[in-house]
């Protein structure tokens, strides 16, 4: 048994109905659109990462330059 008891056979009946439903080309298109939004979305993450450490180290540099004074 596999996941939530379906096994490895229907797995494969149900790839083989996907597959012919819309064809390699479509499927392989439909990985590569969705790879690109991930790919986008991880550099968006990245970038808003570093605008929020760039925003804290500020606030640290004006916090401990007021306290200086």
């Amino acid at each position: 048994m596999g996941v939530a008891g379906i096994g490895i056979w229907q797995l494969l009946i149900i790839l083989l109905i996907v597959v012919m439903l819309f064809g390699t080309k479509k499927l392989r298109n439909i990985g590569s659109d969705l790879g690109g939004a991930l790919k986008g979305f991880k550099s968006a993450m990245k970038e808003d990462d570093a605008k929020a450490d760039d925003a804290d180290d500020a606030k640290s540099t004006d916090a401990a330059d007021e306290a200086k004074k």
